[in-house]
């Protein structure tokens, strides 16, 4: 397990920055870069679950951040996240940080809970995906409740994107001044590491060989965990129809991401499509997606809620005009008819509706796609995400 290390007395001391997410994957993909960045400018102390051990040590390698790995259950378990909340308590009481920002719903609850119990001057809480959007009865008035002890116990909210701003608004989450940094999202994207002149036309040639992919098929891709709430159902039963319907042409739907059968699993008949169909190809999860977007022609994603997608801002990076549903940040990244199409969630019909209108009408799918990666470029660079929070931090220094 990786603990912190204090600084040695003759290096210049920081003001402390700990950030927060539930799962180490997270501060592993999401916030690939932005924690070195901030380094430069504070001690960076990266919290997460202690679980994934490889995952730690590449982060603390490539970030050159401290981690503090402490265990932090997904769900909700009250006699864990108790023994967690006073762990977190402990630590900041202990490093008195400057700053503690959290994002992801669980580790936001304590981690803002924690800093507050400790008088931790700067509790910043991100509010990504809204996890109570999906739900009804109970279980939504217990997310909502969720939500805003959060944002009760934070000093500053912000939402990753107007979408969020909105439901939060509505809702009557908090009454506190809400502001997104920059044109939203949490990190912004690489544009220099996701573009498609990454790949050659030999090297997308060889990697349609090795899945087994003809030359001249249309490839419809989708990137993300493969279980409900990503629209997954709808998206393999709209696709069984389009292959059936146009059983003359060369199709496939390329799947590119993990199964997660404990939390939201697919139904049964999905997954066994999923194995069966032909043209079907699920590949897994993936350290590197961009080949698999190189190779594609067109973008699919029909999630239910979201705070603000990256794999919808990697696709538009890479040129591939993207379907998504009209939910928060879908529906900011993407302008209807302009960089991609829009289709209400949850229906199957209009998805493959889309889908049948991308392959068959080629002037519409260019002109999606020539203004794709231009509308990525000009809004979500990442280097600018970084700088605005950068700016956000140090105004709390004044």
């Amino acid at each position: 397990m990786l603990n912190i290390n204090h600084p040695k007395d003759n290096q210049q001391v920081k003001q402390k920055l700990f950030r927060l997410t539930t799962i180490p994957f997270s501060l592993h993909i999401l916030l690939k870069g932005q924690l070195g960045f901030l380094n430069q400018y504070y001690e960076v102390i990266a919290i997460a679950s202690d679980t994934d051990q490889d995952i730690w040590q590449i982060l603390a390698e490539r970030e050159k951040v401290r981690c503090c790995p402490i265990h932090i259950e997904r769900e909700i378990s009250l006699r864990k996240d108790i023994k967690t909340l006073f762990k977190l308590y402990s630590l900041f009481k202990k490093e008195q940080p400057f700053i503690v920002h959290a994002n992801t719903p669980k580790a936001s609850l304590l981690g803002m809970l924690a800093a507050k119990l400790a008088k931790i001057p700067n509790r910043i809480y991100t509010v990504t995906g809204l996890r109570f959007e999906a739900e009804n009865g109970i279980k939504r008035k217990v997310l909502i409740g969720m939500e805003k002890l959060t944002c009760w116990a934070a000093t500053k909210v912000i939402p990753e994107g107007q979408g969020v701003k909105k439901t939060l608004l509505k809702n009557k989450i908090t009454n506190k001044p809400i502001q997104t940094i920059a044109n939203g999202n949490i990190n912004g994207i690489d544009t220099a590491h996701f573009s498609p002149g990454c790949y050659s036309f030999e090297q997308k040639e060889k990697l349609k060989n090795e899945i087994g992919i003809p030359k001249n098929a249309f490839v419809f891709c989708f990137v993300g965990r493969l279980v409900k709430d990503k629209g997954i159902n709808e998206l393999v039963a709209a696709f069984s129809q389009l292959s059936t319907f146009n059983f003359q042409l060369s199709i496939k739907l390329l799947l590119v991401g993990p199964f997660e059968r404990e939390l939201d699993p697919l139904l049964p008949e999905t997954e066994k499509e999923i194995q069966n169909h032909p043209n079907i190809i699920s590949v897994g999860f993936q350290t590197d997606v961009r080949p698999y977007l190189a190779i594609s022609d067109a973008f699919v994603f029909p999630s239910y809620r979201e705070g603000f997608p990256n794999v919808v801002m990697q696709a538009g990076a890479m040129e591939l005009p993207c379907i998504v549903t009209d939910i928060n940040g879908c529906n900011e990244i993407i302008e209807d008819g302009v960089n991609g199409l829009i289709i209400p969630p949850k229906n199957k019909e209009h998805l493959r509706a889309k889908m049948q209108l991308l392959l068959d009408n080629s002037q519409l799918r260019n002109q999606l796609k020539q203004k794709a990666r231009e509308m990525i470029t000009s809004r979500y660079e990442q280097k600018m995400v970084w700088e605005a929070l950068l700016e956000e931090y140090k105004s709390l220094e004044m």
